[in-house]
């Protein structure tokens, strides 16, 4: 039987990945797998850039006209 051991730690400078437990017996075989937790960038909020951009269109008219063409290439 396989007996599994779930840790979260920290990866100290130079990658370096620590796992103690009171569990793991001096001199045992065991199997080691990494799964690094996806991280967003730190200092960046992107939430700061909704509404800031220029959009393609400067009118609504060029909004409308824009998608009378994709209307009408549908029934070509």
């Amino acid at each position: 039987m396989v007996h599994a051991l779930r840790k979260k730690v920290t990866v100290k400078p130079g990658g370096i990945v620590e796992l103690r437990s009171r569990e793991l017996v001096p001199g045992s075989i065991v199997e080691v797998i990494v799964i690094q937790e996806k991280q967003s960038p730190k200092g960046i909020d992107l939430t700061r850039l909704i509404g800031v951009g220029r959009g393609i269109f400067s009118t609504v008219e060029e909004v409308d006209e824009f998608i009378q063409g994709e209307r009408d290439s549908w029934d070509r």
